[in-house]
């Protein structure tokens, strides 16, 4: 076996590594501001590109490397590590494409929940805090018809408090929680770019027991990948549970 063949494994774990890292950059990078989420999806790109490279140049080491135990080891590694890479940003694309491009989702599309404290918040976001209306809740009803307003049966007093409960429970940060109105506002952050989304809850009397309306609004981005719908999913969800 020839001295470049043998060096397949590790130039193909190389490659593997340097493609995530420039993975785990892009998104870094964008939560701590140090340049506009653009760049770190550009960066994202890149580092799916050296994942891709890494597999191709994995696969050509497991035909020529399969003697040595290392050599196996480290292409086996460096396929993993590539495919992981480069699938990550093929999944968001698939997302995208399934979704509607919208960012405003909301149980309620006729009267959605209204933010008060997060407005000054939102100020220099470049998605608006307004309702898109009709167009918005249109593709809405179409991609997310499950999403309606929960009915509890508590008093709004009890029912408030078990929303707040269940935000805490999300991990969300408290912006406002204003009993009298039976509002609440919290903000949600993504944990690998840092993407700020933010959430207001509405808590309302009803003919039996009370309603509780979630809308969930991104920040930036045209689209939320459907982000914001599994949020309010998970929040809904938690709700329902009878120890909350």
């Amino acid at each position: 076996m020839s001295a470049v063949l043998q060096k397949l494994p590790v130039a193909a774990l190389l490659i593997g590594l340097l493609a995530a890292g420039l993975a785990v950059l892009a998104g870094l990078g964008t939560r701590w501001s140090l340049w506009h989420f653009r760049t770190g999806f550009t960066l994202l790109t890149w580092g799916a590109y050296g994942g891709i490279a890494a597999v191709v140049v994995a696969l050509a080491a497991l035909v020529v490397a399969r003697s040595s135990a290392k050599a196996l080891l480290f292409a086996s590694a460096a396929l993993v590590l590539g495919a992981l890479v480069a699938g990550y940003p093929w999944q968001m694309k698939q997302r995208a494409q399934h979704v509607p491009p919208i960012h405003d989702i909301t149980t309620d599309v006729h009267a959605p929940p209204l933010f008060v404290a997060i407005l000054p918040l939102r100020k220099e976001a470049p998605n608006p805090a307004e309702y898109g209306g009709r167009p918005v809740a249109e593709q809405q009803q179409r991609a997310y018809p499950d999403l309606h307003p929960l009915s509890v049966d508590l008093p709004l007093t009890q029912a408030f408090d078990k929303a707040v409960a269940a935000a805490r429970e999300m991990g969300w940060e408290m912006v406002d929680s204003n009993r009298q109105e039976g509002r609440l506002e919290a903000t949600d952050t993504t944990l690998w770019f840092g993407f700020k989304d933010d959430v207001v809850v509405r808590v309302a009397a009803a003919d039996r027991g009370s309603r509780i309306d979630v809308r969930s609004v991104s920040r930036v981005g045209k689209s939320d990948l459907g982000t914001n719908a599994r949020r309010i999913r998970e929040y809904l969800s938690k709700l329902k549970q009878p120890d909350m």
